[in-house]
């Protein structure tokens, strides 16, 4: 499980009607909007499950610390020390393999403010890769969306996609509004789509639309963008199953 926004919740209703007792939580950063799901997540109240939480952070318990500030008694009923479930807490660190068994999962830099990591997740022959929030990887003129050859940056990040059957990647902006908002921390899809291209990505999944996009707007968005591009590309959708 990728993050903890208001999906969350539904997610975690249909895992404690199932077999599993056990997940794994990987958080990219904790922005508000990828962390107040968390304690809405069933399985935390479940006895007999078992969950393993990934925060980047240098020790594990700076980890369950810095998620604590959010699940303290004041944002939510419940703390942190008092769920039922046994949770354990670990540091995800971009110098060495996320702990995360039975998936091989690595981890890298993103360019958001205040940081945040983005995943390459491999099991079963089968890679995807989720890498949200950021900014692109190069300047306006520059970089592999520019046609030019990529910058270290994106060579970085390249490697984390490269050859990825799918990519899930942040595209909030059109370009001319991120030209106005260069420093927020988000991308846009063309930049996307050139920079899973050269990593010969398989499909790629526009992903964190704009607040004030209608479904209108964005069905036309992905039309429009998905004509003529040079890898299949489709819009996140709420519920959305893709089976690689």
């Amino acid at each position: 499980m990728l993050d903890c926004g208001t999906g969350a919740r539904a997610l975690g209703q249909k895992l404690v009607q199932e077999r599993h007792r056990e997940a794994v939580v990987l958080f990219t950063h904790l922005h508000a909007d990828h962390v107040f799901g968390f304690p809405f997540f069933l399985p935390l109240y479940a006895p007999g499950w078992t969950l393993r939480v990934g925060v980047p952070a240098h020790s594990d318990d700076e980890a369950q610390a810095a998620l604590a500030r959010y699940v303290n008694g004041v944002f939510h009923p419940m703390r942190l020390r008092e769920l039922p479930s046994a949770v354990s807490y670990f540091a995800v660190r971009t110098t060495r393999p996320v702990a995360a068994t039975p998936w091989v999962v690595r981890a890298a830099r993103l360019n958001h403010p205040g940081g945040a990591v983005g995943y390459r997740i491999e099991a079963g022959g089968r890679s995807i890769a989720y890498i949200t929030d950021t900014g692109p990887f190069a300047q306006p003129g520059e970089g592999v969306a520019a046609g030019e050859s990529p910058t270290a940056a994106e060579r970085r990040i390249g490697e984390l996609i490269k050859g990825c059957d799918l990519v899930i990647f942040d595209t909030m902006f059109e370009y001319e509004e991120y030209l106005e908002r260069m420093t927020w921390g988000h991308s846009y899809a063309e930049y996307a789509i050139a920079l899973c291209a050269w990593a010969r990505v398989g499909k790629l999944v526009l992903f964190h639309h704009p607040p004030d996009g209608d479904d209108d707007a964005l069905d036309a968005r992905e039309r429009r963008l998905a004509e003529g591009a040079p890898i299949p590309v489709v819009g996140a959708r709420e519920g959305m199953v893709i089976t690689v």
